[in-house]
């Protein structure tokens, strides 16, 4: 009995340390407060998001119109410029770049649409079409961003992106439209692109109907050919990268074609036999040379080909007729065969402008500015005279 009395105490004590040893029974909280603290501990661990970008409203020019304010180290301007000046993005993506007042204004108001437009100050937007800007995003970044990133000697501290222009959709001057004359340029092998901006603003000048830019020309949305055409891209049509297929059909009917020569006026006209060279046709040595062109050399060994027979005068000798269009070639290249084919097969000519022996040639710039105002004079002049001869009274 004793013995008993020893075990049963003694188990007890056992007993009773383990129910020690026991951990307490926690008490959870509800679901929704045990997912809202697990929520906390991971945003504890994550980098909060960046706050977006502030945007500040143009009170002085009206309301509604907002633009961002690149933040220090903002690479958005650098990229867009140099995408924008690849030929290749341009022609894939459909932007192309204008920098300057003036000729993003020219291009706004003849309806060219805008995407993004970098400034410098607010006082440069007052002078842009509202309408049009609150279209567009409007990017304020510091003038030193946009002078190391332009190509003007003297940046205005406006940069552009828009869509490609498309002509068929452009509202062209009022003013340019009632001056617009029966007188079509086509460009042929025009690469350089200070004379191609130079020829287009000496077209939108003469008021030609629209310029055809055949395959092997400099890319008219160039930043060079822009600045040198200073807004004629923006009072004329310009139809770019036409093959010489097309060229007929973006023609008027019974429109006859001349083209720029400097052979001598008084030379036997013959048909000449010359290399065929890249597809593009020169003339036979020591016979006659496209304007500004040299001659061209037989690079691929192909047979000799014909070339056209035209009639050959000087450039104030009447040959304008109602409509009429000029090919003007390019200094290296010159004329292709195909120009002097169209030429023969609308009853054209070739037109010389006479310079002092010695002078090789013309640049092709000059030649053009040349030809048209002197096309422009004679369409002018012709035009006046039927104005006469309807106005005379009928003798009975």
């Amino acid at each position: 009995m004793a013995a008993l009395r020893r075990v049963v105490p003694a188990a007890l004590g056992r007993r009773g340390v383990r129910a020690l040893r026991r951990s307490p029974v926690r008490v959870l909280p509800p679901q929704k407060e045990r997912n809202a603290a697990a929520e906390a501990q991971r945003s504890s661990r994550e980098p909060p998001p960046p706050p977006p970008p502030p945007a500040v409203e143009r009170s002085a020019a009206g309301p509604g119109l907002w633009y961002e304010k690149a933040a220090p180290g903002d690479k958005r301007l650098g990229k867009v410029v140099t995408i924008a000046k690849s030929k290749k993005f341009r022609d894939h993506h459909g932007k192309v770049l204008l920098e300057g007042q003036r000729l993003i204004k020219d291009a706004l108001e003849a309806g060219a649409v805008l995407q993004t437009l970098f400034f410098s100050t607010v006082g440069h937007l007052k002078e842009l079409p509202e309408a049009a800007l609150k279209r567009a995003n409007l990017v304020k970044v510091k003038f030193e961003e946009i002078k190391s990133w332009s190509d003007l000697v003297t940046p205005q501290g406006l940069i552009g992106i828009f869509s490609k222009p498309d002509h068929t959709k452009m509202s062209y001057p009022a003013a340019q439209l009632s001056c617009s004359l029966p007188l079509l340029l086509i460009c042929d092998n025009i690469r350089d692109p200070g004379n191609l901006g130079t020829i287009l603003r000496s077209a939108a000048g003469a008021g030609c109907e629209r310029v055809l830019l055949t395959k092997g020309c400099v890319d008219p949305w160039e930043p060079k050919v822009l600045r040198a055409g200073m807004g004629a891209h923006f009072r004329l049509p310009v139809l770019a990268n036409l093959d010489w297929e097309s060229v007929p059909s973006n023609l008027p009917a019974g429109i006859r074609v001349c083209v720029a020569d400097n052979k001598d006026p008084g030379a036997r006209d013959e048909a000449a036999s010359v290399p065929r060279a890249a597809g593009r046709a020169g003339s036979a040595p020591g016979k006659s040379k496209p304007t500004c062109a040299p001659e061209h050399e037989d690079e691929e060994g192909a047979d000799n080909v014909s070339v056209p027979n035209l009639a050959t005068q000087c450039y104030y000798e009447d040959w304008t007729q109602t409509p009429v269009a000029v090919v003007i070639g390019g200094e290296t290249h010159g004329l292709s065969l195909e120009a002097l084919h169209l030429a023969a097969s609308t009853g054209g000519k070739r037109l010389v402008i006479p310079v002092v022996p010695g002078i090789d040639s013309l640049n092709s710039a000059i030649a053009a500015g040349i030809l048209l105002f002197e096309g422009k004079r004679q369409l002018l002049r012709r035009h006046q005279r039927e104005d006469e001869r309807q106005t005379l009274p009928v003798v009975g």
